[in-house]
């Protein structure tokens, strides 16, 4: 009996020092999440200047603060579903890139955000997503007179590639390997989604800054893209259709 009372009392031990290590866990990704954003807005104000006029800079045109307010919310569900990964995922290489992914889309997030409070606009846009897309070339010799490859017709309910609520549901409570699966497929269809705004901001935006971040995001998630496929494949897992 005082054996089993042993074994017990060391069962108990050990999943109270495992939850004490998950709650840690927990609040270091909040910490390092809440760093990400800060130096974020902390980059986007120092360069206030280039994006407020100044230095012969053009004032931020709807394609600018459109797309720092859509991307701001696509970004945040990346954010979200990266931190689902973080937590639950036992794959190393999974564990890896949903960091990578968190930090660096985190800080993007506060840098965007900042510019908005220096432009006085909304954190997100009013009127749907993506009506930006649609605004006439700029005149500062990006726009080439041709509208872009990803011209839209007006604003839209929800942007490609955002997964739905049910989506999410199921990738909370997945079963640790069903759960690395489908966080890739979500979040290679979420970057496939996105890529039509960061290369049209590239080309349209008026504003050196954000065609410079549009273009960079651009570049890191293709790169991605290609190694969520790969890891996907590995994995015995196929592309989602982009919604």
């Amino acid at each position: 009996m005082q054996a089993e009372a042993d074994i017990e009392t060391e069962s108990g031990t050990e999943h109270g020092f495992r939850a004490q290590v998950r709650g840690q866990g927990i609040a270091l990704l909040i910490l390092g999440a809440l760093g990400a954003i800060l130096l974020g807005v902390a980059i986007g104000t120092l360069v206030r200047l280039p994006l407020d006029g100044g230095s012969g800079e053009p004032d931020p045109t709807a394609v600018d603060v459109g797309f720092a307010q859509d991307m701001s919310t696509h970004h945040a569900q990346a954010v979200d579903m990266a931190g689902i990964a973080l937590l639950r995922s036992t794959d190393n290489d999974v564990r890896r890139l949903a960091y990578d992914i968190m930090t660096t889309q985190q800080n993007q997030v506060g840098r965007m955000q900042g510019w908005l409070q220096l432009w006085n606009k909304p954190a997100q846009g009013v009127e749907g997503f993506m009506g930006w897309m649609s605004e006439p070339s700029s005149e500062h010799g990006h726009g080439h007179g041709h509208g872009g490859g990803h011209q839209m017709s007006g604003s839209m309910a929800s942007m490609p590639g955002m997964a739905t609520q049910e989506e999410l549901a199921a990738l909370r409570q997945a079963p640790a390997t069903e759960a690395d699966v489908m966080f890739l497929r979500l979040m290679l269809r979420h970057h496939q989604g996105g890529m039509p705004m960061m290369e049209y901001a590239a080309e349209h935006a008026a504003t050196t800054a954000v065609r410079t971040l549009a273009a960079s995001m651009a570049e890191t998630q293709q790169a991605e893209s290609r190694l969520l496929t790969t890891m996907l494949t590995a994995r015995g897992g196929a592309p989602l259709p982009l919604n």
